[in-house]
């Protein structure tokens, strides 16, 4: 059974809870997890159902508050009026972090939007950024699976009309276009080769329908597996910078305002896929990123 996550009253919900189920270590679940080998306790009968209920399954959702439906197309055609060239990375390095993060952030919300699909009566809101001076925006195939018209509203509060030009469902990707003349200016793509586990991070997006949110904390991990859209499972960066239904497709940026992953999913504690950050969110890395949005531009 499929639960919306959207609904016709403007509440927000969490989608179908999707992606890797971990098992914490009885009795008691501590955070992070002790990996060191501990002597073998002697074997205990137990039911099935008692063991069901001792487990604690920590389930990777989707943050976003979306509707149900199937994604674009993979793939998409430019026409006519506009040529994209190719997404620009950063070749500085490493990104030495600063304490104060407050004019990165002034420099990024510009280019950072919320998104909203209608569907007949449902609404789905995520997030998403500007990637080029044609007007694309990334952001993630979930936040548009369920078509119907979607609507870019920007950091000054214009509403303008997006046109989808194409889904990559199996990385969760997509890319909407709006008029180069209503578009604000991109935002720059790190590498994935110069992130480095401890590199402090902002989320920037629209949880919850709270448009230009930015939350921090640092990148936890690097190759974290987890399944993403309609894939296998591959690997994400893990962040414990808070991120919430509504965040998905928003840029998770480094100390220089680079673009270091594209926020997509959370972990939570509860069997229903339902709750909100409890510090463990993962982001499609950057290489990924750029190399998928220009597959769909192209």
């Amino acid at each position: 059974m499929n639960h919306r996550a959207g609904s016709s009253d403007g509440r927000f919900g969490l989608g179908e809870p999707r992606g890797p189920d971990f098992v914490a270590p009885p009795p008691t679940p501590v955070w992070p997890v002790d990996t060191s080998p501990a002597p073998a306790p002697p074997p205990v009968p137990e039911s099935a159902p008692a063991r069901r209920a001792s487990r604690i399954m920590v389930a990777a959702i989707l943050a976003a508050a979306l509707t149900g439906g199937v994604a674009g197309a993979a793939g998409g055609l430019l026409t006519g009026d506009r040529e994209a060239g190719p997404l620009a990375q950063s070749t500085a390095g490493p990104a030495n972090g600063a304490g104060d993060l407050s004019d990165v952030a002034a420099r990024v919300q510009p280019s950072v939007v919320s998104i909203e699909v209608r569907s007949g009566s449902s609404r789905g809101t995520g997030s998403g950024f500007v990637i080029d001076r044609a007007g694309h925006i990334l952001t993630n195939a979930h936040v548009v699976e369920g078509g119907g018209t979607a609507t870019v509203v920007l950091a000054d509060r214009r509403r303008v009309t997006a046109r989808l030009l194409g889904a990559d469902r199996a990385n969760d990707l997509a890319v909407l276009s709006i008029a180069a003349s209503d578009s604000p200016p991109p935002l720059a793509f790190g590498r994935s080769a110069d992130v480095r586990v401890g590199d402090p991070v902002l989320a920037l997006g629209s949880p919850l329908g709270l448009a230009g949110t930015v939350t921090s904390g640092i990148v936890s991990a690097l190759s974290r597996e987890v399944r993403l859209g309609d894939g296998d499972r591959q690997t994400a960066l893990q962040t414990d910078a808070s991120i919430n239904p509504g965040n998905s497709g928003g840029p998770l940026v480094n100390a220089r305002g680079e673009v270091v992953g594209v926020n997509t999913a959370i972990a939570t504690l509860s069997r229903g896929g339902s709750g909100g950050s409890i510090g463990i969110g993962f982001a499609i890395p950057v290489d990924r990123a750029v190399d998928g949005a220009q597959r769909i531009i192209r």
